[in-house]
């Protein structure tokens, strides 16, 4: 049986509502990216990245994901970009 003290749980409800808001985040970068990746043209996708490139850097800096990670993901987003027309 779990632990009831007063901390735990107050640690629970924190942790809910971190996950929670982790989860929204994650779903705001993956519409992001997505974006990006399904634009037609290299306008569309400047404009898509720009604002993709932003979402990338606060998961980065929100830890949702490494900062790392970020920086691959961006780099090969610009890639993707250079091979439209």
């Amino acid at each position: 049986m779990a632990k009831r003290s007063i901390s735990v749980l107050r640690q629970a409800r924190k942790n809910e509502r971190r996950r929670l808001q982790n989860r929204i985040r994650r779903q705001a970068l993956k519409k992001a990216v997505k974006a990006v990746r399904t634009a037609k043209t290299r306008e569309e996708a400047l404009k898509a990245f720009g604002a993709a490139q932003s979402v990338i850097d606060r998961s980065a800096k929100h830890r949702i994901i490494h900062p790392n990670t970020a920086r691959r993901l961006k780099s090969r987003l610009m890639k993707a970009i250079s091979y439209l027309k």
